[in-house]
């Protein structure tokens, strides 16, 4: 049988480059980014000085707790906050072009097309009162014009590469027909649709099943792969991370506090966050055994301290640490902001 995928792909062939063509530079580059949310009370920074790249057919895993502001990000790289918040600094470079110079008829010309975005609830994504066919059609045909009943026949076989069974007879049905997890799969394949060139992911496996999850992770890497598509992928999971992503970016408070290849981040971290992280998964820990944590709780945004935020929860803070924020520091492919690093030993060692 003949795979879904390889059928759209032969039907719709990517519109910015030939799949597999390497690029020297990331095809998104982000310096210095700073998302704020006004308040009575002053502008509080949700995002604070983000700098991340990715290139084309690499995954970028994007990792911490909730409220670290990786959804942020993610809404920010595509122009998608809303008021009170709002981008006031840095530049988010996507194949050259700062996107944050294109006014919003042409980053709607970006959204969907070369960049999609599969958001954690995909009710953000479908609309309740119109049918499964028409929001696919509508996606397809904003960008192309593209005679229905070729993008009919990509509709049908973006759902069979998520799973959707009997596809033509669903593409009729309205979403609330749909199971959470369903909803989803319909999400991503409309995210899929015009084979974009980045696609930013807000953990949007979190509704499905072990099963399904596997196969769309599968699917994710196999397209990065052949393609060359870049994937950011915004998760809690750090599981995921190290089964799908090349490099990881670990944030914390509105930061990236260390970054690299996913192997040698995972094995020997260097911040003493992303070690809390390590040892807070279950799968570390011993049956019976009480569960590793990391005391206390992220900052909200009003209230992150002076200096490094992760400070009143770090069992290696110094004096330091309460003065003045730690700069980045680069070791080969590998990055951290810490005063007090972790010797890079294997966490096994």
């Amino acid at each position: 049988m003949t795979d879904p995928w390889n059928r759209l792909e032969a039907a719709f062939p990517s519109q910015a480059r030939q799949p597999g063509a390497p690029r020297q530079a990331p095809l998104l580059d982000v310096r210095g980014l700073r998302t704020a949310f006004h308040t009575e009370a002053g502008a509080w920074p949700a995002v604070d000085g983000v700098d991340l790249s990715v290139r084309c057919g690499e995954i970028l895993g994007l990792v911490g707790e909730s409220g670290s502001g990786k959804s942020v990000t993610g809404f920010s790289l595509l122009g998608l906050i809303d008021p009170p918040g709002e981008v006031i600094e840095g530049e988010i470079r996507f194949d050259g072009q700062d996107l944050r110079t294109l006014d919003e008829e042409q980053m709607r010309q970006l959204r969907g097309n070369r960049i999609a975005m599969i958001f954690q609830d995909p009710l953000m994504t479908l609309n309740p009162v119109l049918r499964i066919e028409e929001q696919m059609l509508e996606a397809i045909q904003a960008h192309a014009p593209v005679p229905r009943r070729e993008a009919l026949r990509r509709c049908v076989q973006a759902l069979e590469m998520v799973g959707i069974p009997s596809p033509e007879k669903r593409l009729r049905s309205y979403p609330h027909e749909f199971s959470g997890g369903m909803r989803q799969r319909v999400a991503i394949a409309i995210a899929m649709l015009n084979k974009p060139d980045l696609i930013i992911c807000d953990e949007p496996t979190t509704a499905l099943d072990v099963t399904i999850q596997g196969q769309i992770l599968y699917r994710m890497q196999q397209i990065c792969r052949e393609h060359g598509t870049a994937l950011i992928w915004i998760t809690h999971d750090l599981g995921v991370v190290a089964e799908l992503a090349d490099r990881v970016a670990v944030m914390y408070a509105g930061r990236i506090v260390e970054t690299g290849p996913v192997a040698q981040v995972l094995d020997a971290p260097r911040h003493p966050y992303t070690r809390g992280l390590l040892e807070s998964m279950p799968a570390r820990t011993l049956p019976g055994a009480r569960l590793p944590q990391i005391e206390g709780m992220a900052p909200s945004l009003a209230a992150r301290p002076v200096g490094c935020a992760f400070r009143p929860r770090c069992p290696s803070a110094v004096t330091r640490c309460a003065e003045q924020a730690p700069a980045p520091v680069q070791e080969g492919d590998r990055g951290y902001r810490c005063y007090v690093p972790l010797a890079q030993t294997p966490r096994d060692a």
